[in-house]
């Protein structure tokens, strides 16, 4: 049985782990650990920039990998604890971003100001206790290639953004949206796709 078994098949061992990362009281991985452990398990890409004012609260039992020559914008907040963070190529997260995983994105993405991706659920159906203790669930949010996401937008849990698609500012993003197409609204609804038989991006047919 490997380390890892082993401290996830022992409640005690797993509980005493958990505390030596983080902190109940403050779910973000202790100094130590961001120092001495995430290094050994997290890659960050050839050329990619980390702004000073981010808040990088990943753990080193799920990934957070970026490709090369990402940027990643003051005040973005990054969060792994449920679920893998990965960034592809030449991909941008602009300023205020939250990312929660699980959440994949692709080459070439553009994140604009304030877009919070969750890919986590808190637990409400037991009323006896508190929503804060109760089971959470996770689905990853898949962000193809080429996206474009405008400010101030969520995109919640299970949902896949097709390849070089728009996201107006403002939007709900609930239900997965086709690859070339432009949603906006809340919830978001596609109003434009683009038809390759015509070369155009048309509004979609009833």
């Amino acid at each position: 049985m490997s380390i890892k078994e082993k401290v996830v098949s022992d409640p005690r061992i797993k509980e005493f782990a958990l505390w030596l990362i983080t902190s109940k009281q403050n779910p973000r991985p202790r100094l130590w650990a961001r120092w001495f452990i995430n290094p050994f398990f997290h890659k960050k890409g050839s050329g990619t920039v980390i702004r000073r004012y981010t808040r990088i609260d990943v753990f080193p039992w799920n990934k957070f990998n970026t490709g090369d020559h990402c940027t990643i914008e003051d005040f973005v907040t990054i969060n792994n604890g449920v679920g893998d963070v990965l960034i592809g190529n030449n991909s941008r997260i602009g300023m205020g971003n939250t990312i929660i995983g699980p959440v994949h994105i692709g080459k070439d993405v553009i994140f604009a100001q304030n877009i919070v991706l969750s890919g986590l659920n808190h637990g409400y159906q037991d009323i006896n206790t508190p929503i804060k203790n109760q089971p959470v669930t996770k689905s990853p949010i898949h962000i193809e290639d080429e996206v474009w996401i405008g400010a101030n937008s969520v995109v919640v849990a299970g949902v896949t953004i097709g390849k070089h698609s728009v996201i107006a500012a403002g939007s709900v993003v609930t239900k997965s949206i086709p690859a070339y197409s432009v949603a906006a609204g809340n919830p978001a609804r596609v109003i434009k796709q683009y038809n390759p038989s015509t070369g155009t991006w048309e509004k979609p047919t009833a």
